[in-house]
């Protein structure tokens, strides 16, 4: 007698390539603060062209976010943009509220796979001038979100995962008018290396950038826009240039892949070779 076993073995055979499609479907998201200019909306278009789907953050400029949204979508990426002010720690339970929302609609998922804490201010001012409101916008925007908005983000943040932290090549050389940035920096940098520590037992990677002088809108755009600084940045750049948004991008998207699967705990410093 034979027995026709293909009824038995082919739905088998259906729910195999069924789960393997489920799998091959789960996206990799990464949270990046700050998205929606600057570095931040070419690490977030960057990140994109990696694969990775965006959530990203903005302050006041709702539209140019949007806009970054679209640009994303257009790469084949999800992306969404959520209002958050960094400097104010009471505002991050709502914010990570409105995470999981945006997770649940629009990317059918749980968790995050990386955070970047991105967003951040200059400040230019001779140190004997340096006012204690300077130093502690800067302490609350740089240093304090990366502390506090990370401790919020672990709940949500796959074990495997990665963050990235922003520093300055500042934190290693000087410049005057930049003490309070270097310094707050400088502990960013710090902080970065107990972070790797401490959640190295959920094998998520906590690495640090620290870029040059970048042709961006920052600091009132004063790398860009003025020839004279922009001319002394190149002249001090081994590579004999200011540096532009897509080398700073690339790098943030490389960290966010499984490329960079071994490095963990290090600062980076992507500024061209400046001041060597």
């Amino acid at each position: 007698m034979v027995t026709n076993t293909a009824p038995v073995a082919w739905p088998i055979f259906v729910l195999f390539i069924h789960i393997n499609n489920r799998k091959m479907k789960q996206h990799t998201i990464a949270l990046i603060t700050g998205g929606s200019r600057g570095l931040g909306k070419e690490m977030a278009l960057s990140l994109a062209k990696r694969g990775i789907d965006v959530i990203l953050t903005y302050h006041r400029q709702k539209e140019e976010a949007e806009g970054v949204v679209r640009e994303i979508e257009s790469l084949g990426q999800k992306a969404v943009a959520l209002p958050l002010n960094v400097a104010e720690t009471k505002g991050f339970d709502p914010f990570f509220e409105a995470v999981r929302e945006a997770l649940s609609v629009t990317f059918h998922a749980e968790q995050i796979n990386f955070l970047i804490n991105n967003a951040g201010i200059g400040t230019h001012a001779q140190y004997p001038d340096t006012t204690e409101e300077q130093l502690d916008n800067l302490i609350n925007i740089h240093f304090k979100a990366a502390f506090f908005l990370t401790q919020k983000a672990l709940p949500l943040l796959a074990d495997g995962g990665g963050i990235v932290n922003v520093s300055s090549g500042l934190a290693r050389f000087a410049l005057p008018g930049y003490a309070a940035y270097g310094a707050v920096k400088g502990a960013v940098e710090t902080l970065t290396r107990y972070q790797a520590k401490e959640l190295g037992a959920r094998k998520i990677r906590v690495n640090v950038i620290a870029p040059g002088a970048i042709e961006t809108d920052f600091g009132g755009g004063a790398v860009r826009d003025n020839r004279e600084l922009n001319h002394f940045v190149s002249s001090v750049t081994a590579l004999g240039r200011a540096g532009l948004p897509d080398d700073i991008g690339s790098v943030v998207a490389f960290l966010c892949t499984d490329d960079a699967k071994w490095i963990n705990a290090q600062r980076i410093e992507v500024s061209g070779g400046m001041m060597l």
